[in-house]
C-alpha cells in the first residue's frame, strides 16, 4: 500500500515538473483534443467593436483551438451622418464614407492581452496593425508599440496593400508594392523578427484578360525582403476576386523557387474555402500543393469578433474534404506544427530585440 502511494506521489511530482517547465519555456501545453491553431483572427471589426478577450479565450477557443493570433482591423469606418443619416455603418460596404487608419487598435489589443494570466497569454500571439503602409513613419510606430508594450506582440498584420473596394475608400495615399514606406516596414520586421501577415488580392475584382494585375508586384516585394517571413493571406483571393484559372502554376513555381523561401500561404476565410472545396478537382489540386510543400501553409478562421464556438468552427468544418485529402504529416503541419514553428521563433526573436532595445 505504501509503495503504491509512493509511486502515485512520484507521478504527481513528474506531472507538476513537466507543467512548470512548459510554463517557464513560454510554450503552452497543447492538448490532444484541439482541432487547430488559428493563424488569422480579428478580435475587433471595422468600427473597433468585437468579442471580449476572456470570452474569446474561454468560450470561443475553449478546448477546441490550441493557440490563436490576435489582432484588430487597422481601419475605422467613418460614420458620416450626411451619407447614411441614423444608419450607423458597421462594415466598409455599408456606406460610401471613407475608411481611415486607427492606431489606437494596437493599444487596445495590448491591454486586452495584458488583462490575461500568463498561462492564458501563452495561447495567444498578438499582432500590430495600426499603421499606415504609405507612411514613412510606420516603422517608427511599430517600434514605439514594441517598446511601450514589451512581451506582447509577435508580428504585424493583417494589413492590406491591394484589397477590393477597401483600397479606394481609404483616405490619403494608396498603398503600393513599390513604396519605400512599405519596404521600411518589412525591413524593420526582419531586424526584429516580426512575422508580416499581408492581404493582397492577386488581381482586380473584374479583371481584363491577361496577366493578373497584382501577382508580380507581390512577388517582387517578397523577393526584396528575403529575411522577412511573409504570410500571404487568403491565397490572394477576395470576396469578389476569384482565383486565377490556373492558380496551381504560379504558387507551385513560387514554392519551388528558393527566392520565395520566406513565403507562407494562408488559406483562411470562408470565401477562400468556397473556391478550394468547390469540386473534387479543386480539392485535389490544393491537396497536391500542400502535400508537396507541407511546411509552407497555415490555416486560420479569419473570423471577426466571433460570438459562438459553433459559428467560429464552421470554417474548419467546411474544409473537411481538404483535411481528408492531405497526408497525416501535411495535415498536422498546416493545423499545428507550422504555426508553432513560426510563432515560437517570432516570440523568441522579438523578446530578444525588446530586451536589447529597452528604453
Amino acid at each position: 500500500m505504501k509503495a503504491s502511494k509512493l509511486i502515485f506521489l512520484q507521478l504527481l511530482l513528474i506531472l507538476f515538473s513537466c507543467s512548470a517547465v512548459a510554463q517557464k519555456s513560454g510554450k503552452p501545453a497543447i492538448q490532444d483534443n484541439y482541432l487547430f491553431h488559428d493563424a488569422h483572427f480579428h478580435l475587433t471589426n471595422y468600427i473597433q467593436e468585437g468579442t471580449d478577450i476572456h470570452v474569446y479565450l474561454n468560450d470561443i477557443m475553449g478546448d477546441k483551438i490550441g493557440r490563436s493570433t490576435l489582432f484588430g482591423l487597422p481601419l475605422q469606418q467613418q460614420w458620416s451622418y450626411r451619407v447614411t443619416r441614423d444608419n450607423a455603418p458597421t462594415y466598409y460596404l455599408d456606406t460610401d464614407a471613407h475608411l481611415y487608419y486607427y492606431s489606437f487598435t494596437d493599444a487596445f489589443i495590448a491591454m486586452a492581452y495584458k488583462s490575461l494570466s500568463p498561462e492564458q497569454q501563452n495561447r495567444l500571439d498578438p499582432m500590430i496593425t495600426g499603421f499606415n503602409p504609405t507612411d514613412m513613419y510606420a516603422a517608427a510606430h511599430i517600434r514605439r508599440v514594441l517598446q511601450t508594450f514589451p512581451g506582447v506582440f509577435s508580428g504585424v498584420g493583417e494589413f492590406s496593400i491591394h484589397k477590393e473596394f477597401v483600397s479606394s475608400k481609404i483616405e490619403g495615399d494608396v498603398a503600393s508594392f513599390y513604396d519605400p514606406a512599405l519596404d521600411s516596414i518589412l525591413s524593420f520586421c526582419a531586424e526584429v523578427g516580426l512575422i508580416a501577415l499581408v492581404h493582397n488580392d492577386i488581381d482586380n475584382p473584374f479583371p481584363k484578360p491577361g496577366k493578373p494585375n497584382y501577382l508580380h508586384g507581390m512577388q517582387d516585394m517578397i523577393k526584396r525582403h528575403p529575411k522577412t517571413t511573409i504570410i500571404w493571406a487568403h491565397v490572394g483571393v477576395g470576396r469578389i476576386v476569384a482565383p486565377l484559372k490556373d492558380m496551381l502554376t504560379p504558387f507551385n513555381e513560387m514554392l519551388a523557387d528558393p527566392a520565395f523561401n520566406n513565403l507562407i500561404i494562408d488559406i483562411s476565410w470562408d470565401e477562400t474555402a468556397k473556391y478550394i472545396v468547390a469540386s473534387d478537382s479543386s480539392v485535389a489540386r490544393t491537396a497536391y500543393l500542400i502535400n508537396k510543400y507541407p511546411d509552407r501553409f497555415l490555416f486560420g478562421t479569419d473570423n471577426v469578433g466571433s460570438t459562438s464556438q459553433d459559428k467560429h468552427l464552421e470554417i474548419f468544418r467546411i474544409y473537411q474534404p481538404l483535411w481528408d485529402a492531405l497526408t497525416p504529416e501535411a495535415r498536422e503541419k498546416i493545423l499545428f506544427k507550422n504555426y508553432e514553428r513560426l510563432f515560437d521563433k517570432a516570440r523568441r526573436d522579438v523578446r530578444a530585440w525588446e530586451k536589447a532595445n529597452q528604453q
